[in-house]
């Protein structure tokens, strides 16, 4: 909504003050979804840690077990 109001008012008046607001205002949408994506990809990759971290428990647990 910002960035469709700050691109009409560049259109409208060609204030370059208005135009270059509406770039940072690109670019923190930008900065966001790069965020969002790592957000996202850091949750996959504990998800993943933690199973494997099971599995060696297990393996751990199934090792000292059969020790006796």
């Amino acid at each position: 909504m910002i960035k469709k109001i700050a691109w009409d008012a560049f259109k409208n008046t060609g204030d370059i003050n208005t135009f270059l607001e509406y770039k940072q205002i690109e670019n923190i949408e930008e900065n966001i979804k790069k965020i969002n994506q790592l957000s996202s990809e850091e949750e996959n990759i504990k998800k993943i840690n933690g199973v494997t971290n099971v599995k060696e428990n297990s393996k751990e647990m199934n090792d000292l077990s059969n020790k006796d």
